[in-house]
């Protein structure tokens, strides 16, 4: 599985640290992306917001891996959710993850789609308005 990273993540070292424990988790970046359809906005955590772009790198997993962002990302506790993209080099995804505005100490305004939970206002964003990785190294 593909990961759009952009953040913490964006680390080699954060990542060698989040993915480590037993089983072992396999991973590798593969390069430079950016996402388009949505931007990053900083508090205590980044996350991102309908519009713009914001760059990137991409990061591929395994399952335990990915069970393992998950947890670092706190999708759990509904802290983010994780979402699925387009890539553009194909008929692959990447995963992508967003976190509640209100819970991770952003100021900014966020405007999402109006739904039942957060979880599906952002399936909702993503889905209508054509958000896509692009690979750009």
């Amino acid at each position: 599985m593909r990961v759009f990273v952009y953040g913490t993540l964006t680390d080699p070292e954060r990542v060698e640290t989040v993915l480590d424990g037993r089983p072992p988790a396999a991973y590798a970046f593969g390069g430079d992306a950016m996402l388009e359809g949505l931007h990053r906005v900083d508090g205590e955590y980044p996350t991102l917001a309908p519009g713009g772009t914001v760059d990137g790198r991409l990061l591929s997993v395994d399952e335990p891996g990915l069970e393992r962002l998950d947890r670092y990302e706190g999708v759990d506790r509904g802290l983010y959710v994780r979402v699925s993209v387009p890539v553009d080099d194909g008929d692959d995804r990447a995963a992508v993850y967003v976190g509640e505005p209100a819970r991770l100490g952003i100021d900014e305004r966020v405007d999402w789609p109006t739904g039942d939970s957060f979880a599906d206002r952002v399936r909702t964003f993503v889905t209508r308005h054509d958000v896509t990785v692009h690979r750009t190294g």
